[in-house]
């Protein structure tokens, strides 16, 4: 069987995901374009070589629609003969490209994919669609579900978890995102994005707040709270939950994952066809792991999700050296640390999602590119990247430097 390889990592600097933040004026097909080009230059890459080009995005909707790999592939001048295909596994998107790259080539069907995401959600609105479960009454009362913010509440509420708590998780990560701004511990991997012109629109992760406090952060509203008592979703909760008298609202706009655009590239493939093209090998894809959970609580998923992927190595989590956990809401690192007893100087050492922003489609490949680069830095072996899914999954891939 053939080792799956990474040998690029590359993303877009997050741009916050609003009308005024920097990349809105950047069409989500020319973002993941622009990345493409710069993958091609860096690895001097034939792109007729290339057999397959798999992107995350979770609202593939308006600019986003239409199999935006093929059409960002095209629109990068790209060899014609290169496929694409976009998949959505909510959260879990830009990690499920890895894990399907990495399959293909374990395989020995493809010896050479390009993987990532894109979501420029500045433009395409987070629900931007309504699905099945938000027009049919029926679904909703046989399935539950809730809001992600809503089920996050929850998930702090069933472990106790108090508004300090999740404040003070979220201050470490602003306070480990501006370190590693400042210190270039991103530099590596990250591609400004630049317009027509070749003039850049943006260099870095505009979404850190290094002036962040502790009193600034406890002076925000609770950002789901009307939703969910006001919603009726409190109340759906509760009737998966009957031992909750009520369902504690902590969660902010400081202490959750950002609202950004950005895309981000990898480079998976076989040792030999590395060899043919001169490319470098940096890590090989070791094991993966997706699970389902409970679907009111939903967000549960990174602890069972890591333990599926060790299991399937024959690892332990002492065997793993860097961890990054998707901070999707405080609440999800603060279950993981405990459900794992992993210290947390191992886990998302340079800060995350609630520093950084949640380019949904994108981020599970960001992550990855993350703690390869961390890796590297550090001289250390083995890295693990998992995060929750909505609907009540969990999703995981470690990472083994050659």
């Amino acid at each position: 069987m053939n080792e799956a390889l990474i040998f690029d990592a590359i993303r877009t600097p997050r741009g916050r995901g609003r009308a005024d933040g920097s990349l809105h004026e950047v069409n989500p097909v020319d973002l993941l374009a622009g990345l493409m080009q710069a993958l091609q230059q860096r690895n001097r890459l034939d792109t007729a070589e290339v057999e397959d080009t798999l992107i995350g995005c979770v609202m593939p909707y308006g600019e986003q629609s239409g199999c935006i790999a093929k059409t960002a592939a095209l629109r990068a001048g790209w060899d014609w003969q290169v496929p694409g295909v976009q998949l959505d596994r909510y959260c879990g998107s830009g990690l499920e490209a890895i894990n399907i790259a990495a399959a293909k080539v374990r395989s020995g069907w493809e010896s050479l994919i390009v993987a990532g995401g894109v979501e420029s959600m500045s433009r395409i609105s987070m629900g931007g669609a309504p699905g099945p479960r938000d027009t049919k009454p029926e679904m909703v009362f046989q399935m539950k579900p809730v809001p992600t913010g809503v089920a996050a509440d929850l998930l702090a509420t069933l472990d106790g978890r108090t508004r300090e708590d999740v404040d003070r998780y979220a201050l470490e990560s602003q306070r480990r995102a501006a370190h590693a701004r400042a210190q270039g511990y991103f530099a590596k991997s990250l591609v400004p994005v630049k317009d027509a012109n070749g003039l850049t629109i943006l260099a870095e992760d505009e979404a850190i707040r290094a002036d962040t406090t502790l009193e600034k952060l406890g002076a925000l509203k609770p950002s789901f709270q009307a939703m969910g008592e006001q919603g009726g979703f409190d109340a759906l909760a509760q009737m998966k939950y009957p031992q909750l008298a009520r369902i504690h609202h902590v969660h902010t706009g400081g202490n959750s994952s950002g609202i950004v655009d950005g895309a981000s590239l990898m480079l998976v493939g076989t040792e030999a066809k590395g060899r043919a093209l001169g490319l470098t090998p940096r890590a090989r894809i070791v094991s993966v792991g997706v699970v389902g959970t409970e679907p009111t609580l939903m967000l549960a998923g990174p602890a069972p999700a890591s333990r599926l992927a060790l299991k399937k190595a024959g690892l332990r989590i002492q065997d793993i050296d860097l961890i990054e956990v998707n901070e999707a809401f405080s609440s999800v690192v603060l279950r993981y640390l405990d459900e794992m007893d992993v210290d947390p100087a191992k886990v998302n050492v340079n800060g995350g999602a609630i520093a950084m922003g949640h380019p949904l489609g994108a981020t599970g490949c960001m992550l990855m590119g993350t703690v390869l680069d961390e890796l590297e830095r550090r001289g250390l072996k083995r890295g693990l990247v998992t995060a929750c899914v909505a609907g009540g999954m969990g999703i995981a891939t470690i990472i083994e430097r050659v």
